[in-house]
């Protein structure tokens, strides 16, 4: 009997299945971690690509970095050090370094929570501050993309000589990759900005691991090019989150020469569309709240058919993670409804999050098992399991014999795609 083992919060869920059920495997493919990461980290920072080099702003007198905040597995205590090494030796003193937290529309983080996100060392050092991308006064405006989006970033940022990014770059589910200049135009943008932009998900070439054509994506290049983003300090982790490359130089060149690896590493093919998917966000932070975890049934319904049912492990201990979301579907009668309401009074952050979940679950019965209260997760439009073993059961009455089931624990990080 195949014995399932699911990622969960920090743990992970076990179960097993009878041995008689063909069951499929959709896990990146495994890749070994480098061997000296922050060795890489110099190197990459040594040889950029793209003809940015941090050499050319030594005589510039402030720098702002962009960093991801609780919900992105970054490795800034790899990252960072030897970042701040260059910087320093080339000449930049420590208080002309401020290091911004790219909340988005998250909540700010408080000061108190710095630490789950940056290494003790770096935080005695530089100066770290939380964007809000509520306070208009922390905003400057740069004008409008040519798809209508309107360009307002964290003024600490925008008004630094030299503005770097630093994060992961990885499949996003309408992005189609994460990375690059993201981090700060989404990041450390205002409300509307990140709206504007969000809106074009509902255009179809807005889709996961689609990156030229993609309107979401390019819309955010041409934002990052208003700003002036001049550095990029991205990597690619694999499944246990481990760094394999590091890449270092011009946003835009870094995200064409890493893209390829990302999609070798996290796309799966898949015959033909499975009866039952049992998927996770990939544990810690991807499912600290439903906010985040609804990405893991984003890819799942890719590859799910309609009528079928999708098991979502997520522990979610933060809860939804969007009061407005969980505001708005409060008192709705069905995902149709949702998506009614949604298409009347058109696109909104928060609602949106509504839209998607209920896009992917309205043809589909989803069950899901979480540290979320059974009456918050109904109230949500979502069926709650006690556990795994109990979603199984459901989900495993009345399948025919020879039923596609599947099982993606990484859910946020693999590209399913059929064939």
């Amino acid at each position: 009997m195949p014995e399932l083992r699911i990622p969960y919060g920090r743990t992970q869920l076990t179960a097993r299945l009878d041995g008689s059920l063909k069951t499929e495997l959709l896990a990146p493919a495994q890749v070994e971690p480098l061997a000296d990461p922050p060795r890489a980290v110099r190197e990459a920072l040594s040889h950029p690509v793209g003809g940015s080099r941090l050499e050319d702003f030594a005589k510039v007198h402030s720098v702002a970095i962009a960093i991801s905040d609780k919900t992105r597995p970054v490795p800034h205590a790899v990252l960072l050090p030897p970042l701040m090494e260059a910087l320093e030796k080339l000449g930049f003193a420590r208080d002309a370094i401020t290091l911004v937290v790219a909340t988005g529309l998250h909540t700010p983080m408080p000061e108190s929570e710095f630490a789950q996100v940056l290494p003790s060392e770096i935080l005695a050092r530089y100066r770290v501050i939380s964007h809000d991308a509520a306070a208009a006064g922390d905003l400057v405006s740069l004008g409008t993309t040519r798809l209508g989006t309107p360009v307002q970033v964290n003024r600490r940022y925008a008004q630094a000589d030299l503005r770097l990014v630093v994060g992961n770059l990885e499949p996003h589910q309408f992005m189609g990759f994460s990375g690059g200049v993201k981090t700060a135009v989404i990041g450390l943008g205002g409300r509307d900005t990140i709206n504007q932009n969000h809106a074009l998900m509902l255009d179809p070439r807005s889709d996961l691991a689609r990156y030229d054509d993609n309107p979401a994506r390019q819309d955010v290049e041409e934002a990052g090019r208003m700003i002036g983003i001049h550095f990029a300090l991205n990597v690619v982790i694999n499944e246990s989150k481990q760094i394999v490359r590091v890449l270092a130089g011009e946003p835009q060149a870094v995200m064409r020469a890493g893209i390829p690896l990302v999609l070798q590493i996290y796309q799966v093919r898949v015959a033909a569309p499975f009866d039952l998917l049992i998927t996770s966000p990939g544990g810690h932070p991807k499912d600290i709240n439903l906010y985040q975890a609804q990405k893991a049934l984003g890819h799942a319904a890719r590859v799910t058919r309609t009528g079928g049912t999708v098991i979502l492990v997520a522990a979610c201990p933060e809860g939804t993670g969007s009061r407005g979301y969980e505001d708005w579907v409060t008192g709705m009668a069905s995902h149709q409804a949702v998506l009614e309401r949604f298409q009347r009074e058109g696109f909104r952050i928060g609602p949106h999050k509504a839209f998607q979940i209920a896009r992917d679950a309205a043809p589909r019965r989803v069950l899901m098992v979480t540290e979320m209260p059974p009456a918050q997760v109904q109230r949500l439009l979502l069926t709650p399991s006690p556990n795994l073993d109990a979603a199984l059961t459901t989900a495993l009455h009345g399948l025919v014999p020879d039923a596609r089931i599947g099982v993606m624990p990484w859910a946020n990080a693999t590209i399913p795609t059929l064939a």
